[in-house]
């Protein structure tokens, strides 16, 4: 069943989100991820607060979500992350295959 890791970001320091963006987008691919959304235009028709940037990233299973967020490899990035980017961060449980 897939697994997806939603994020929603504000920039802190541009040029240190950009090392981030890099870094993770690496780790994500080595671990099975795709994005599905990554910063496009956000629209709140209900509710608030303001849409920040969000980036839908999907994962083969929860698992290997898991496993990437506490991998390595992801952990470059993550050390940037307080630095680059404040974040509230998800995983969420996909449906399963019909």
């Amino acid at each position: 069943m897939p697994a997806y890791v939603i994020s929603e970001v504000e920039a802190r320091d541009q040029a240190a989100m950009e090392v981030y963006r890099s870094l993770a987008a690496q780790t994500i691919a080595q671990y099975g991820g795709r994005y599905l959304v990554r910063g496009g235009a956000a629209e709140v028709v209900e509710g608030g607060p303001p849409a920040k940037t969000v980036i839908i990233v999907e994962f083969p299973t929860m698992a290997r979500a898991r496993e990437w967020y506490a991998s390595a490899e992801y952990a470059e990035a993550l050390k940037l992350r307080q630095t680059a980017l404040e974040r509230r961060l998800m995983f969420v449980d996909g449906l399963p295959e019909t």
